[in-house]
């Protein structure tokens, strides 16, 4: 071929060397990017072997989403490849971000049958800052437990448990941050876990376990560790056995009362809350209490 030779090549030829649409290249020319060699006697336009390289890189450049303005710049060497790059992973994060908040906002509303005033609160649920978001479960957590005699070991274990959705979340931490937001802030929800605090900080006037600081904490690790060894062991919440798992958990406390309480906190979304959070937080989810509550409720209901 005659530009294997040195010899000037036409746009055409070029076009086929390169594999660049003869119009891209024409262009290129005209905005100064990819200037001819020289000209014909016609008055065509000729390339050399340096326009190849050139438009090589140009190609390369535009590919990875360059500017022409930047382009330009690095074929002028007004700037480094390092520099552009460098400003473009940047911008490419800040894409990446908004792409995956409007994922998280889609997912949601893939799960239900929005209305556009939905959308709009979804939307904005997902752009809320750090400080915005941290907000919101402090203003749940107050409605919980404001005036209570609450167990402050509890309070305070609910009250520093961050909300830390990372700069860069997964699009699950996103989902389950609009999922928390929309839980929080659910009236009937922020009802029942008024109604449990409240039922808690009246325990901790009464005989058994739940009354001194810590002790809430203390109890569901003493029903987690017990019961569950009980489930693992198939004891049926019926038998005497469970009876005596009964007496050596609550020793002299008042089983309608720890029944009751159970009952009233076998509410799902009660973990649903303990697992969103988790998630945000980039967390092992943790394991579920439902199962060893429900038996323990059974066995209760059982030996009363």
């Amino acid at each position: 071929m005659d530009d294997d030779r040195g010899e000037p090549l036409t746009i055409g030829r070029l076009s086929r060397r390169t594999g660049m649409p003869v119009r891209t290249i024409r262009y290129w020319s005209d905005i100064g990017v990819l200037p001819p060699a020289g000209r014909s006697e016609s008055g065509y336009r000729l390339y050399d072997a340096r326009s190849v390289v050139r438009l090589d890189l140009i190609r390369t450049l535009r590919e990875l989403g360059l500017g022409l303005s930047d382009v330009r710049r690095v074929l002028e060497q007004r700037t480094t490849i390092a520099d552009v790059a460098e400003t473009h992973v940047m911008a490419l994060d800040a894409q990446i971000r908004v792409l995956r908040l409007r994922r998280a906002v889609l997912s949601a509303l893939a799960r239900r049958r929005p209305r556009p005033e939905e959308l709009i609160r979804l939307d904005k649920l997902a752009r809320l800052s750090a400080d915005e978001r941290r907000q919101i479960v402090e203003d749940f957590l107050e409605e919980v437990f404001a005036g209570l005699d609450a167990d402050p070991h509890l309070k305070a274990r609910l009250r520093h448990t961050p909300v830390e959705l990372p700069a860069d979340p997964t699009p699950e931490q996103l989902e389950a941050w609009i999922e928390l937001a929309e839980l929080v802030q659910d009236r009937d929800f922020r009802r029942r876990m008024r109604v449990m605090a409240e039922q808690h900080a009246a325990g901790r006037g009464q005989e058994g376990p739940g009354r001194e600081p810590g002790a809430f904490l203390w109890f569901a690790k003493k029903i987690a560790g017990m019961v569950g060894e009980a489930r693992q062991r198939g004891i049926d919440p019926g038998s005497a056995e469970a009876a005596q798992v009964l007496d050596r958990l609550l020793g002299p406390a008042d089983r309608a009362q720890v029944l009751a309480r159970l009952e009233d906190g076998q509410d799902r979304r009660v973990e649903r809350y303990r697992q969103l959070l988790a998630t945000v937080n980039g967390e092992a989810a943790p394991s579920s209490r439902l199962d060893d509550h429900g038996w323990l409720a059974a066995a209760l209901r059982a030996h009363p």
